[in-house]
């Protein structure tokens, strides 16, 4: 006997269509905004010549992890500019950046409320596991209806894969900060506002950080793979280099990948240390 298959896919794609047939206004507009700020972010930087950039995140390696991090980034930044890769790497720079905000206004906040609610942090937890376990190439799926081919569905997916890191280490922070200390403030009368922002928050910073590192990574790696439905960068190199079967090509521009992710890795680690 046959038992009866679940129409799950078709349901899924009726839901997709509905949306994007109801609220085509609202994602034009989403898209247009979000094009924008990518091109803003994309031009400054490019506008910047390569040593001047090159010196600029040299000064801020300096200043905030020491001359061992400055000279390292000096090396690799050089190289990725003697390689051609420089364009690229400043494209999957602004993605990441510009996802990565995103993320961390919508996180932090969503992180919070759920530290301070047991009843949607019963809830959210169960849908930040769906989130993380769900494969990355399936987020790359309903970008494609709602904002097409190009930055922008880059960045939604990029969003959505990044930003559970952020939710969950902020929530955490919050949730360990000693009683004892909630309790002073209450004996001391501070306000709902005033415990969070002068006492959870102050001391939750570290573990906040942690998150947001986190969704930087997992931001990189995602803006990586969006290539497959048009972003620019340094994942559209590797993945011409594949279609194209270029090994050599593609270990280029996964070198570049490699040694930006250790920069932002170092930087918001020095920024956590700082804050401890």
């Amino acid at each position: 006997m046959d038992i009866p298959r679940i129409p799950l896919g078709n349901w899924i794609e009726s839901g997709l269509d509905w949306l994007t047939s109801e609220y085509s206004l609202v994602t034009r507009g989403i898209s247009r905004f979000t094009q924008t700020g990518i091109d803003v972010l994309n031009d400054s930087l490019m506008w910047l010549p390569e040593w001047a950039l090159l010196a600029l995140i040299t000064l801020l390696c300096w200043k905030l992890a020491g001359a061992r991090l400055a000279i390292g980034s000096v090396a690799g930044l050089a190289l990725i500019w003697n390689l051609g890769l420089w364009d690229p790497m400043i494209e999957t720079l602004t993605l990441v950046v510009f996802a990565t905000l995103v993320a961390v206004v919508i996180a932090i906040p969503v992180g919070i409320t759920a530290a301070l609610s047991n009843r949607l942090y019963r809830v959210i937890m169960p849908v930040l596991d769906f989130m993380q376990t769900m494969p990355a190439f399936v987020y790359l799926i309903p970008a494609i209806p709602f904002f097409g081919i190009g930055s922008v569905s880059a960045i939604f997916a990029t969003v959505i894969f990044s930003m559970p890191p952020a939710i969950r280490f902020t929530t955490l922070g919050i949730r360990q900060v000693p009683v004892e200390l909630i309790e002073a403030a209450d004996a001391y009368g501070a306000t709902r506002g005033q415990k969070l922002f002068k006492v959870q928050l102050p001391l939750s910073l570290p573990t906040v950080m942690a998150g947001i590192n986190q969704t930087i990574m997992l931001a990189l790696s995602m803006v990586v793979i969006a290539a497959m439905i048009g972003a620019d960068g340094l994942g559209s190199e590797v993945w011409r280099a594949i279609q194209r079967l270029r090994p050599g090509d593609g270990f280029e521009a996964g070198i570049a990948v490699v040694i930006l992710a250790m920069l932002l890795d170092r930087l918001t680690q020095s920024l956590r240390k700082t804050r401890q």
